[in-house]
């Protein structure tokens, strides 16, 4: 990742932080959370603000759409390696598990998510033959303040 692009979500990291999960700009009104993955190569943590669906009470979805480059995020990476993720909404953390969707569920979350930002089909046209994928994160447990 660019310098300019840590940059600039580290500002976004430390706005949700200081404002209860709530970011201006761009992402005004957005529903944003952080994701925490544990580094495949470093072990260290790597901490991601993401875009989210709600599904249920205890899942959230992100999409590793990567702006429509042709290759997967880092986070994504990280996660394949080390399910176990840290996700932040608002001023709660939670630890959780994180899977890729298939199949029907995968095509229902997808949808949903492109009624709420059809900006999604433009990444996913960009992407080519990458197919984005729809991360579920599950069974959220532990809130505790950040």
């Amino acid at each position: 990742m660019s310098a300019e692009r840590l940059a600039m979500n580290a500002r976004i990291i430390d706005e949700f932080r200081a404002n209860d999960g709530l970011v201006g700009g761009d992402f005004d009104g957005t529903p944003m959370l952080l994701l925490t993955t544990t580094g495949a190569r470093s072990g260290e943590p790597r901490t991601m603000p993401l875009t989210y669906l709600p599904d249920g009470d205890d899942r959230l979805v992100v999409f590793a759409a990567n702006g429509g480059r042709p290759n997967h995020p880092g986070w994504l990476h990280n996660l394949l390696a080390d399910p176990g993720v840290t996700v932040e909404v608002g001023a709660r953390r939670f630890a959780a598990t994180a899977r890729i969707a298939e199949g029907p569920e995968r095509e229902r979350l997808w949808a949903a998510k492109l009624a709420v930002m059809p900006t999604l089909a433009d990444f996913q046209a960009r992407a080519g033959a990458r197919r984005i994928p729809v991360v579920v994160l599950c069974g959220l447990r532990s809130a505790r303040p950040h």
